[in-house]
C-alpha cells in the first residue's frame, strides 16, 4: 500500500461522462499520480470489470488505485464520506466546514474539497471560489485536494498543488 503521508498531487476521478477517455487519461498523468474509481452509473458486475481493466492501467503507471463505494477488490483505498471509509487511504469528500470536521473525526487522510469552480457534475451548484476554498482548506491538518472545475490552469491560479478532476483531465495531458 501506498504511504499515506505521500498523497499524491494529482487525482483522476472517473465518470461516465470520461469513461471513454479514461486508458488514454491514466497513460498521460504523471507517474505516481491518483485515480478514484466511482462508476456508479454501472451495473454491479460490469462495474467490477471496468474497475478491474483501469487499475491495472493505473498500477502501470505507478499510480494510487482508490475505490468509491464499499466493495473489497483490491484497491489502495477508498473515497467517499467520512462514514462511509474503509481500510487502507482514506479520501473523505467535503464541501463546507463540518464535512471537513467530520473528515477529521474519521481519522480520513485526505480530503476532496469541492465545488472549487462550476463544474459540469453539478451544474449550477454554489461555488467555494479562491478564498472560500482556502479558508476550508486552513482547517485541515490532513492534506487536502481541490475538486470541481479543476484543471492544471486553474490549480496554478488557485495555488494549489493537490487537485483532482474528471473533465479537466480525461482530454488533455495533465501538465
Amino acid at each position: 500500500m501506498r504511504d499515506k503521508q505521500s498523497l499524491p498531487l494529482i487525482w483522476l476521478l472517473s465518470d461516465a461522462r470520461n469513461d471513454a477517455q479514461l486508458e488514454q487519461a491514466l497513460a498521460d498523468l504523471p507517474r505516481g499520480s491518483g485515480f478514484v474509481f466511482r462508476h456508479y452509473h454501472l451495473p454491479p458486475d460490469v462495474r467490477r470489470a471496468r474497475f478491474d481493466t483501469l487499475a491495472a492501467c493505473a498500477r502501470r503507471r505507478g499510480h494510487a488505485v482508490v475505490l468509491a463505494g464499499t466493495q473489497d477488490w483490491g484497491a489502495d483505498g477508498r473515497y467517499g464520506a467520512p462514514e462511509r471509509l474503509g481500510p487502507g487511504l482514506r479520501l473523505a469528500t467535503a464541501h463546507d466546514r463540518a464535512e471537513i470536521e467530520a473528515a477529521l473525526a474519521a481519522r480520513a487522510d485526505g480530503i476532496f474539497l469541492s465545488p472549487v469552480f462550476p463544474t459540469a457534475s453539478h451544474p449550477g451548484a454554489s461555488t467555494l471560489g479562491s478564498a472560500g476554498f482556502h479558508a476550508l482548506a486552513r482547517l485541515s491538518s490532513v492534506p487536502v485536494i481541490a475538486l470541481g472545475g479543476m484543471t492544471a490552469a486553474r490549480a496554478r491560479d488557485l495555488g494549489w498543488p493537490r487537485w483532482g478532476a474528471i473533465d479537466g483531465l480525461a482530454s488533455t495531458k495533465a501538465a
